[in-house]
C-alpha cells in the first residue's frame, strides 16, 4: 500500500488504482480526478495522508455527455428490450457493457448464470462510485445519464431477480465501500419491490435513481460520522440525521424531478410519525420514500458493521414484519415478503428431512414455502435439483446460521 501526502496532490491528478482513507475507506476510483476542493475538504477533515495500490498521474479520457433525455415514459417493462445503440457518458460504459455481455452470455447453467451476474453487479458498484465521486469532486450529477443507465439495471434485475438477489458482497467490499454497497443492495430490494407493486417503467427507474442517490448528503458530511468503528453519541448521530436534508438540496440544485427530492428527503420518515426531518405521518410521506425506507432497514439488518455483526436475511424479514410501532407501509412490507419471500432468496435452510438447501425463488401463493435448490443434488444438465417446499416432506425447518453456512461452504468447497 503506498502512501500519499493529501498537501502535495496535484489539481486534477488521476491514480490507476482505488484511493483510500485510513487505508480502508473508499476515497475515489481511477474514473475521478483528485482536485484541489477535494484536497481542501478532507484537509478540513483532518486527514493528512492517504493510500493507495497504484501510483499516481494516470491521464483519463473523457467521452461527450449526452444531454437529450430519452421518452419511455409510457413504455411498459414488460414490453421493453435494452437499447444499445446510444453512447453514454463514459462514467456509465462498463455497467451498460456488462449488461451487453451479459445478454450475450447468460446460460442455463446456475452457476455460469451467477457468475454474469456478479460481473453487472460489480460493475454497477463501480458506476455508483464514480456517480458519487463525480459529485464530490465536481459537486454535478446528470438526471439524464443516471436515469438511462438505471433503466438497464431495472429491466436487468426484473430478468434476473432470483440471481441478482443471491448476491452477497464480501466484509471487506461492504468495509471500504459502506455507502455504495448500501445504496447498491438498497436499490436492488426497491426495484424488486416496485416490479411487485406493478410500477410503470418510468416510476421504477426514477425510484432506483432515489434509491442510488439517497445517501448522497453523507458525502457532505465528515467521514468521521459514517466511516467510525464505534457507536455515534447524540449529538453525532443528529448531526449525521441531517444527510437527508443535505441530500434533497443536492438534487434539487441539481434539476431532478420532485419524487427523487422527497423520496430522498424522506426516506427516514416513519408511518408513526418517529422519523426524521419532518416527523411527517404515513399519508404525508412520498411512496419512493416508504419503499427506500423498507429496503434501507432490510439491507441494514443484513449487513455488517463494525460494532455489530450482520443478521440473517431470515432474521431482517421477520423484523420488517412484526412492524414494531408501525413504522413502515404494510403494502411495502407485503411488496417485499412476496418478492423475497418469509425465507429470503439467498438463505441457505435445512428441511425436515434432513437435506440442506438454498433459496432460489419466492412462491408467490406461498411466500412461506419458497422454492429452493438441493445442495449435492444434480439434474441431468448439472444444474441443482430445484423444489418447491411446503408444509410436509419439504418443510423448511431452520435458516442455517452463520456459522453453520461457512462451514457447509468450506465443507462443499463451494465459492459463496
Amino acid at each position: 500500500m503506498n502512501s500519499f501526502l493529501v498537501s502535495t496532490i496535484k489539481d486534477n491528478s488521476f491514480f490507476n488504482s482505488d484511493l483510500l482513507i485510513d487505508k480502508n475507506f473508499l476515497l475515489l476510483n481511477s474514473l475521478c480526478p483528485f482536485t484541489d476542493s477535494l484536497k481542501k475538504t478532507i484537509l478540513e477533515w483532518g486527514f493528512k495522508t492517504v493510500y493507495s495500490e497504484g501510483s499516481q498521474g494516470v491521464e483519463q479520457i473523457s467521452a461527450p455527455v449526452k444531454t437529450a433525455p430519452e421518452d419511455f415514459k409510457n413504455v411498459s417493462i414488460d414490453d421493453l428490450e435494452l437499447d444499445d445503440s446510444d453512447k453514454k457518458p463514459q462514467i456509465g460504459e462498463n455497467a451498460k457493457k456488462a449488461i451487453k455481455d451479459a445478454k450475450l452470455s447468460l446460460a442455463n447453467n446456475e452457476k455460469s448464470r451467477m457468475d454474469v451476474v456478479q460481473t453487472v453487479y460489480n460493475e454497477y458498484m463501480n458506476y455508483i462510485t464514480a456517480v458519487y465521486t463525480r459529485y464530490a469532486t465536481h459537486k454535478t450529477l446528470n438526471y439524464t445519464e443516471l436515469s438511462e443507465t438505471v433503466k438497464e439495471l431495472c429491466i436487468f434485475i426484473k430478468e434476473n431477480r432470483r440471481y441478482v438477489l443471491r448476491i452477497t458482497p464480501s466484509q471487506d467490499t461492504i468495509t471500504k465501500n459502506y455507502l455504495i454497497s448500501h445504496s447498491m443492495r438498497s436499490t436492488v430490494i426497491a426495484i424488486v419491490i416496485a416490479l411487485q407493486l406493478r410500477f410503470s417503467l418510468s416510476k421504477i427507474v426514477d425510484l432506483g435513481v432515489c434509491c442510488i442517490l439517497h445517501e448522497i448528503g453523507q458525502i457532505r458530511l465528515p467521514p468521521q460520522l459514517y466511516m467510525t468503528d464505534r457507536r455515534l453519541s447524540p449529538s453525532e448521530r443528529q448531526k449525521l440525521a441531517t444527510h437527508a436534508v443535505l441530500g434533497f438540496n443536492i438534487v434539487k440544485e441539481n434539476n431532478f424531478p420532485t419524487q427523487i427530492q422527497l423520496g430522498i428527503l424522506e426516506h427516514h420518515e416513519r408511518e408513526n410519525r418517529s422519523g426524521y426531518p419532518r416527523r411527517l405521518e404515513g399519508s404525508q410521506i412520498d411512496i419512493f420514500a416508504k419503499i427506500i425506507g423498507v429496503a434501507c432497514s432490510f439491507e441494514a439488518i443484513t449487513a455488517p458493521r463494525h460494532f455489530r455483526q450482520a443478521r440473517s436475511s431470515y432474521a431482517a424479514m421477520v423484523e420488517i414484519l412484526k412492524n414494531e410501532g408501525k413504522q413502515f407501509d404494510d403494502t411495502v412490507i407485503k411488496a417485499l415478503l412476496y418478492s423475497l419471500s418469509l425465507f429470503p432468496i439467498g438463505a441457505w435452510v435445512y428441511l425436515v428431512n434432513g437435506k440442506i438447501a438454498q433459496v432460489t425463488d419466492a412462491s408467490p401463493d406461498s411466500p412461506g414455502n419458497p422454492i429452493v435448490s438441493l445442495l449435492g443434488e444434480k439434474d441431468s444438465f448439472g444444474n441443482p435439483v430445484t423444489i418447491q417446499t411446503d408444509n410436509d416432506k419439504n418443510k423448511i425447518v431452520r435458516v442455517l446460521n452463520k456459522q453453520e453456512t461457512q462451514d457447509m461452504l468450506k465443507t462443499m468447497n463451494i465459492q459463496k
